[in-house]
């Protein structure tokens, strides 16, 4: 996805959305992936470089992590305070995922820190 300069590309072997713009990453949204109880992205984490702060670039992530999870097929369960946020000013944009796969996220997260 291209956003005016900026660039958005998912490099899904490190669970990163990176948005890339003049060639430098000027955010990020780290995720993992879960298979149980349904397929889905795991936001944990989204950061924005201080120098672009502002920019929309964290609703460009979050709004392209949602679209990439349409296009597959499978939930988002976020656990990531900001992507929570924004897929509540969002619910048109951001289906809510059951308490069950929140639950699963948060058992990954706490039996495998290393997930992400």
């Amino acid at each position: 996805m291209s956003s005016g300069e900026t660039e958005i590309r998912d490099d899904r072997a490190r669970g990163v959305i990176e948005a890339r713009a003049g060639g430098e990453v000027v955010g990020r949204i780290v995720y993992f992936t879960l298979d149980a109880p349904e397929s889905a992205l795991v936001p944990v984490h989204t950061e924005v470089v201080p120098a672009h702060e502002g920019e929309g670039i964290a609703g460009s992530l979050t709004r392209e992590l949602y679209a990439m999870a349409a296009r597959e097929g499978v939930a988002v369960a976020p656990l990531c305070p900001y992507v929570v946020k924004w897929a509540e000013r969002h619910p048109e944009e951001a289906p809510v995922p059951s308490g069950e796969l929140v639950a699963a996220a948060l058992d990954k997260v706490k039996s495998d820190p290393a997930a992400w």
